[in-house]
């Protein structure tokens, strides 16, 4: 790969964050309120004193707020939307398939054959019923390459997963990899670029972003703790 394409999918990483995940992220947290969350109050209360010390309104609200925002919220809507960026890499990386089930194609930058790739998220981003449709998606392509007379080998048939460690990998893929490599995270970029740093590259390259807009989220989140806040004093606590 060239390096054109490997700053091509960079900047595209970015603009998916700029425009698709930062938004959504942004609007989750205006729109929150004391009534979106599932309040466990032996919790919630037990979590404010460890984090704050105390349970007064702020340190609920903030007991409340930080692991919404910061992590449920964020992943929902990075899993929601991670085709957006899957489409957006085939066109720069290799080629969008046109094969059932099949995301990219692409030429293995480690041993030069072309692979036939289905991408997914994360380590932990599919079900016992997904596996049997991915196998099932590579087993209809050797049917065609035998009809076909493509030279197309078990190892050409891939899931590449965008983040995470191999030790990460579900039980699922595991069950995936028995029968067609299943590349995480560090080691999927590598077979596609050719570069054993572009990984890290890529995820710091979406921080960058938020430093590139000026996006102050600290006083955003602040702001949302405070008014949580306001809603817990008004309604007596937990």
């Amino acid at each position: 790969m060239t390096a054109e394409q490997k700053l091509s999918i960079i900047e595209s990483g970015k603009e998916y964050f700029r425009k698709i995940i930062i938004p959504s992220h942004i609007r989750n947290l205006e729109t929150l309120r004391l009534r979106d969350f599932k309040i466990n109050p032996f919790l919630v209360n037990y979590l404010a004193a460890f984090l704050c010390g105390d349970n007064e309104p702020l340190s609920l609200a903030k007991a409340l707020v930080y692991p919404r925002i910061l992590g449920t919220s964020i992943n929902t809507s990075f899993g929601q939307n991670i085709q957006i960026f899957i489409s957006r890499l085939a066109h720069i990386a290799g080629n969008a398939s046109g094969i059932d089930g099949i995301d990219i194609e692409f030429i293995d930058a480690i041993d030069g054959r072309k692979k036939y790739c289905q991408c997914k998220a994360g380590p932990q981003t599919i079900n016992k019923d997904d596996v049997a449709t991915i196998l099932g998606h590579f087993t209809h392509l050797q049917n065609k390459a035998r009809l076909d007379r493509l030279p197309i080998q078990i190892d050409d048939m891939i899931v590449g997963v965008l983040y995470g460690e191999p030790d990460e990998l579900s039980g699922n893929y595991k069950n995936i990899d028995k029968t067609c490599p299943v590349y995480c995270g560090a080691e999927f970029w590598r077979h596609l670029t050719g570069d054993v740093d572009f990984y890290n590259r890529l995820a710091k390259a979406f921080g960058e972003v938020v430093e590139e807009d000026n996006i102050d989220g600290s006083k955003m989140i602040a702001l949302k703790i405070n008014e949580i806040a306001t809603e817990i004093e008004n309604k007596g606590g937990f």
